[in-house]
């Protein structure tokens, strides 16, 4: 019931429903909001916009399975170690068959079986070089 010049509650006057109590409300049970945007012009699809957001906790959102941001290298600062050691461990590995490729240079004649590992080591470094472009793109299309 309400008195002349004041406001009716809007949970009533026993329900102690506050923003806070809300807020936890939807980061406990998560909240998903999704929709879709597109802009045509004569029947042609000129802008397509898909939104999707979802408002949870940490804890519920790992409960979801989403956790992307513990592999991010922007977010994680163990991701960022773990890329970097990633990395370090190519190089050095790429350095060592760039240094024996160099040894075997200084040889004489190499037989059948070194000009096959020659050919393997050339075919491995093409190798790892399509694999950081593959893992560059891939990146650059996660952001």
């Amino acid at each position: 019931m309400t008195t002349p010049g004041r406001l009716p509650e809007p949970y009533g006057p026993s329900s102690g429903a506050n923003l806070a109590d809300i807020l936890e409300r939807v980061l406990d049970k998560g909240i998903v909001i999704a929709g879709d945007i597109r802009i045509n012009l004569l029947d042609i699809e000129l802008l397509t916009i898909k939104l999707r957001l979802v408002v949870a906790s940490v804890d519920k959102a790992k409960e979801m399975g989403i956790d992307w941001w513990e592999s991010d290298p922007a977010l994680s600062s163990r991701a960022r170690r773990d890329e970097l050691a990633r990395e370090n461990a190519e190089l050095r590995e790429r350095l060592a068959r760039l240094e024996e490729l160099e040894l075997d240079r200084g040889r004489p004649e190499p037989d059948r079986l070194e000009r096959g590992r020659a050919d393997r080591d050339r075919q491995d470094r093409d190798r790892v070089d399509q694999d950081r472009v593959d893992q560059d793109r891939a990146r650059k299309e996660e952001r």
